[in-house]
């Protein structure tokens, strides 16, 4: 199965929004009181989705910033999953099992001396 492309929230941005509503980002850094260069920078993916701008789109689209900052968590996990992948595949995960019997043998043995 062909993994799918990571779509960088420009493009939802530009390509479901702004285009579909006929919104220049001119418009759109006066409506949500956003500098227009951060727009266009967030166009050209030289920026990122902040708190400040998904609070702002989020009234402006009549969306909720969760969906704005989860465009920009999810494409930056899966940009990070990629290039790091051998070191994240290295990791031995924490073994629960023993350090929970440790931790029983710890309760037994206070419980018994009180």
């Amino acid at each position: 199965m062909d993994k799918l492309k990571n779509v960088h929230p420009d493009e939802i941005l530009s390509e479901e929004f702004l285009k579909p509503m006929k919104v220049s980002a001119y418009r759109l850094a006066k409506e949500t009181h956003i500098p227009q260069t951060r727009i266009s920078e967030i166009i050209q993916r030289k920026r990122w989705i902040t708190a400040d701008s998904a609070l702002r789109f989020s009234k402006f689209f009549g969306t909720t910033p969760t969906f704005w900052l989860g465009l920009q968590n999810d494409f930056d996990l899966e940009e990070e999953k990629t290039t790091k992948q051998t070191a994240i595949d290295s990791i031995t995960p924490f073994d629960y099992n023993q350090s929970l019997k440790g931790l029983f043998f710890i309760l037994i043995c206070v419980w018994i001396t009180n």
